[in-house]
C-alpha cells in the first residue's frame, strides 16, 4: 500500500468525521466561541481575591444577583439573607456580585463591600469580588448568563436574580423589585429543592 494512498484514506476519514452528526465534542456558534452548557464551567473570585469554580456548587440550588451598596434596592440583602438561613440547610445558595455599572452605585473596594454587608446586613451567603455584569468588559459569566442561558437579555439595574437549578441552568429570571421573599422566588426555589430532594 503506498504512502501517497494512505495519506489520501486518513484525509478522506478526517473529512468524513467533520461532516458526520455530533462528531464534534460540543458545537460552536459562527462567531467561534464554544456554547457553555450549564453555569458550572466558570470560575469566579471571592471577595477576599480566592479562586472559586462554581463547579463546587453543583447539585444546589442557586440564585445569582447582581447587588450595590448605594441603591434603593440595597435593602434587599437583608431579605437576601433570610432567604439563605431559611433554604441553605436544603442545598440552597445566594451566590452575590456586586457591581458598579448602574449609576456608580457600588463604588467601594472588596474590603469596603464585605465590611458594608456584614455590618449592615449580617450577610453570611458568599460574597464575590466586584464584576461587570454588562458592557465591553462583561464578566464570562454574566455574558453566559445574559446571552447563552434560557433568560437572555442584559441586566438593567442592580439586583436582577437569576435562578439556576440543580443541573446548572438557569431556570428563571426576576427584575429588581421583586423581592428575596417574594412567592415567586420562593415558590420555585421550594419546587426546586423538592425535586432535588426526590433524587
Amino acid at each position: 500500500m503506498s504512502s501517497r494512498f494512505v495519506r489520501l484514506t486518513l484525509t478522506t476519514l478526517a473529512l468524513a468525521a467533520t461532516l458526520l452528526p455530533g462528531a464534534g465534542l460540543a458545537k460552536t456558534p459562527a462567531g467561534g466561541r464554544p456554547v457553555q452548557k450549564d453555569i458550572y464551567g466558570f470560575e469566579v473570585l471571592s471577595i477576599k481575591g480566592n479562586k472559586v469554580p462554581l463547579s463546587s456548587y453543583k447539585g444546589k440550588v442557586l440564585l445569582v444577583v447582581n447587588t450595590a451598596s448605594r441603591c434603593g434596592f440595597t435593602p434587599q440583602y437583608e431579605g437576601l439573607e433570610a432567604l439563605y438561613q431559611k433554604y441553605r440547610a436544603q442545598g440552597f445558595e445566594v451566590l452575590a456580585f456586586p457591581a458598579n455599572d448602574f449609576l456608580s452605585q457600588e463604588p467601594g473596594t472588596d474590603e469596603e463591600i464585605e465590611e458594608f454587608c456584614s455590618t449592615r446586613f449580617g450577610t453570611k451567603f458568599p460574597l464575590f469580588s466586584k464584576i461587570h455584569v454588562k458592557g465591553g468588559k462583561i464578566a464570562p459569566l454574566y455574558s453566559w448568563l445574559t446571552k447563552d442561558s434560557a433568560f437572555p437579555g442584559d441586566v438593567e439595574w442592580n439586583f436582577t436574580k437569576f435562578l439556576i437549578g440543580p443541573d446548572g441552568k438557569v431556570v428563571a429570571r426576576f427584575p429588581s423589585k421583586v423581592k428575596p421573599l417574594a412567592p415567586e422566588i420562593t415558590g420555585q426555589i421550594e419546587t426546586l429543592l423538592a425535586s432535588r430532594a426526590a433524587r
